[in-house]
């Protein structure tokens, strides 16, 4: 199979299945030669979906999924990469059907003649679905919305961090490929998950906004810290390596495979103190009532912060879904909240942009829960961290 028909049917499974680009390409057969390629059109073609579909519907109304997909990922290579428009058009040609090829051959031309064409509107020029560009708008001021969509047009940067339970900062800074940006996180230059250091676990894949929603509890040595909704367990990790090891920290996942990741991740990185469990945050009652220091509620959200890395997901959420999803979060922080002990921290997150998911959700919880008060909160938004966008709020119980 060539790499441009991996890319075409990538593209079909992510819009007709709902499927994850990345999960997709990590399970792909593909020579090592060609998997920078596939990623860049698989990803440049999902990022930038509006936009080349404005280039070419006019003139076709009606056609197949796998053939728009199919010109939409070669306008991305005729206008956005390196590539020869006679290889982009040809191959495009020859991965169609008998008898479509020359409607694709003549659609391709045309484009490439006339030149990209630059819409009015800031969603299409941006390529995130209108709802999107207007809850934002709603939420955050025209202005920002706008620069959170330019942002999420940009292949995001990649970050990591030490895992100071196996790797010192003085080590660390002695490897050129880590550009630190605070105590811990970096910026690295290649693929840091095939690195001898990612392999022994003394480095960890986190973006940067990630990071730092840990830092909200301020955990300490000896704890007993509850991460209930924890995998793959990058922010379990930093939590203990924050705790140097010393206390116990409960790990909780819906899925027993997804736990099992989290199990491997501590093994990995030398962290001895978490103890993973197969449990539904959102049922009550599972633990005794203010047992633990801290607790951390990391809850599913619409991802709506993450659109650089995972650009489909603003092509398969729909406005309905959030509804689902505040309904999950507020019984989340519900079932949670009695488990912390007077004094103690409950820190909320969610890696989305939107204030039904994230301010709503502390202002209603607290509006139920007087003996609960609001420390800080804060939004992490793309275009100024260069990272994914986040929500945290630190809550204390009096």
């Amino acid at each position: 199979m060539s790499a441009r028909e991996t890319i075409l049917n990538i593209l079909e499974r992510v819009f007709s299945e709902n499927g994850y680009a990345s999960l997709m390409m990590r399970h792909m057969k593909a020579d090592e030669k060609d998997t920078a390629f596939i990623a860049e059109v698989v990803y440049g073609t999902l990022r930038n979906y509006s936009l080349l579909e404005y280039q070419w519907r006019s003139k076709a109304k009606k056609t197949k999924q796998r053939t728009a997909l199919l010109l939409d990922m070669s306008i991305y290579q005729l206008f956005f990469m390196d590539v020869p428009g006679y290889a982009a058009v040809n191959e495009a040609v020859s991965l169609s059907p008998k008898h479509e090829k020359k409607f694709v051959n003549a659609i391709l031309r045309q484009v490439s003649d006339r030149g990209l064409v630059t819409p009015e509107e800031s969603e299409i020029r941006y390529s995130h679905p209108k709802w999107i560009f207007d809850l934002w708008s709603a939420h955050y001021g025209k202005d920002n919305a706008l620069a959170i969509m330019e942002y999420n047009q940009k292949k995001p940067v990649s970050y990591g961090r030490i895992n100071t339970l196996l790797y010192s900062k003085e080590e660390a800074e002695q490897n050129e490929n880590l550009h630190f940006i605070d105590d811990i996180a970096f910026r690295y230059e290649g693929a840091l998950q095939k690195s001898d250091l990612f392999r022994a676990g003394r480095v960890i894949i986190q973006n940067y906004s990630s990071q730092q929603i840990v830092k909200y509890l301020d955990v300490k040595s000896g704890m007993n810290v509850l991460d209930a909704c924890a995998a793959p367990g990058t922010k379990t990790q930093e939590i203990a390596m924050y705790m140097n090891n010393s206390g116990r920290v409960i790990a909780g996942e819906l899925h027993e495979h997804r736990a099992k990741l989290i199990d491997e991740l501590m093994e990995r990185t030398g962290t001895e103190i978490v103890e993973s469990k197969v449990m539904d945050a959102s049922v009550k009652g599972q633990f005794e009532a203010e047992s633990f220091d801290r607790i951390l509620l990391d809850v599913p959200c619409s991802g709506l912060g993450d659109l650089s890395h995972k650009p489909e997901i603003r092509w398969h959420l729909k406005p309905e879904d959030l509804d689902h999803l505040t309904h999950l979060q507020s019984a989340i922080l519900e079932a949670n909240a009695p488990y912390l002990k007077k004094g103690g921290i409950l820190v909320y997150s969610t890696c989305t942009l939107n204030r039904k998911e994230n301010e709503n959700r502390i202002r209603d919880f607290m509006k139920k829960h007087e003996d609960y008060g609001l420390l800080e909160e804060h939004t992490y938004f793309p275009f100024v961290t260069e990272s994914d966008g986040f929500y945290a709020a630190k809550l204390t119980r009096k």
